[in-house]
C-alpha cells in the first residue's frame, strides 16, 4: 500500500481514504435494460431471495448481498457485475441510438454492453481490443446480455483505422484505457505488488496514442470520454494535458450523481490547463467504491 501514500497531499481525509481501501468491495450489478427492466429484475430478486439495495444516483445500478454472476437474472443476462464506478465513463458518454460510437479499448465488455443498452441496441458499436486473447470474453458477454449493435475488431488503438469499416468518423468515442489499475485495490488487493513508477511512465504514453486516436476518429461536435481506474495525476490529468495541446478539442462539464472531486491542476511541480478541473476524480471513502477518473472532451467544430 505504501504507493498510495503520494496522494496524502491530494485527498481530503487520507486516513478514511487508506482504510476504504483496505476494505472489500461490495457487490454491484447493472441492470442489462435490452433484456430486462429494473422491476422484472427486482422482483426476480426477491423471489430468489437476494437482497438488494438502489444506488441513489442510478437506479439501474443495484448493490447485492450475493455474487454478482451467481443470480438467476445474471444467467439470463438480465443483469451484469460491473465494478459501480466502472459503469460512470458509458453515462457520462451518453450515447443516442443510431450513433456510432468507438469503444477504443472494449474488452471484456462492461462497457460495450453498457453503450448498447443506453442506445436502445440500435446504431454501431465498434469494440475494439488489442488483446487478442481477451476478445472470446467480449463477444460471450455480448451474446449473453442480448447485443447485436456491436462489430468487434482487434486492432492497435494508437492506430486504429476506420477504412476496413467502411465508415468515415465516429459520433462519439469511449477511451477507458489500461492503466496500473490503483484503483481496483478493493477488488485485487495484488493490484500494488509490481507497482513503479517506470510503469506509470511507460502505461501513461500508450494512453496518450489512445486518446488523441479516438478524438481524431471523432467528428466535429463529438464527444470523447477518457477514463482510468487509476489516481496517477500521470495517467489523468497529464494525458489530458499532453492532448488538449495537440488536439482540437476541449474538456466539457458533465452530471453524475456520485461525489467527486475536480481535476488536479497542479502535480509535482507540473500545472495543468485549468479546464482540467472539469474532469472528475472517485474516491473510495467518498462513495464506498472503486477509485476512478473520468473526463469528457468535445471535438471542436
Amino acid at each position: 500500500m505504501d504507493a498510495l501514500e503520494r496522494y496524502e497531499p491530494i485527498i481530503d481525509d487520507f486516513e478514511a481514504f487508506r482504510a476504504a481501501c483496505e476494505r472489500p468491495l461490495p457487490s454491484v450489478v447493472r441492470v442489462n435494460e435490452i433484456k430486462a427492466t429494473r422491476e422484472q429484475v427486482t422482483e426476480a430478486f426477491d423471489a430468489e431471495g437476494v437482497e438488494w439495495e438502489s444506488r441513489d444516483w442510478n437506479e439501474n445500478v443495484l448493490k447485492i448481498d450475493s455474487s454478482p454472476g451467481n443470480t438467476w437474472p445474471s444467467f439470463h443476462g438480465w443483469t451484469h457485475g460491473q465494478e459501480e464506478v466502472s459503469s460512470i465513463s458509458a453515462f457520462a458518454l451518453d450515447p443516442n441510438p443510431g450513433e456510432r460510437v468507438l469503444d477504443s479499448c472494449a474488452a471484456p465488455g462492461s462497457k460495450t454492453t453498457q453503450l448498447a443498452a443506453l442506445m436502445d441496441d440500435d446504431g454501431l458499436i465498434v469494440a475494439n481490443d488489442s488483446n487478442l486473447g481477451r476478445l472470446s470474453a467480449l463477444r460471450f458477454n455480448t451474446e449473453r446480455l442480448g447485443v447485436t449493435c456491436a462489430a468487434v475488431t482487434n486492432q492497435d488503438a494508437r492506430n486504429f483505422s476506420l477504412k476496413p469499416l467502411g465508415i468515415e468518423t465516429f459520433d462519439a468515442a469511449l477511451v477507458d484505457v489500461p492503466c496500473s489499475c490503483e484503483g481496483t485495490i478493493r477488488k485485487n488487493p495484488t493490484a500494488l505488488d509490481d507497482w513503479s513508477l517506470d510503469h506509470i511512465e511507460g502505461v501513461a504514453g500508450v494512453q496518450k496514442g489512445i486518446l488523441r486516436r479516438a478524438i481524431q476518429a471523432t467528428r466535429e461536435g463529438g464527444s470523447v470520454v477518457y477514463s482510468t481506474c487509476t489516481f496517477a495525476p500521470e495517467e489523468n490529468e497529464a494525458v489530458l494535458e499532453y492532448v488538449l495541446k495537440r488536439e482540437d478539442c476541449r474538456l466539457v462539464e458533465y452530471d453524475i450523481g456520485l461525489r467527486s472531486e475536480p481535476g488536479l491542476t497542479e502535480w509535482q511541480g507540473d500545472d495543468y490547463d485549468d479546464s482540467i478541473r472539469k474532469a472528475k476524480r472517485f474516491y473510495p471513502h467518498h462513495n464506498d467504491t472503486g477509485g476512478f477518473f473520468c473526463a469528457k472532451l468535445e471535438v471542436n467544430a
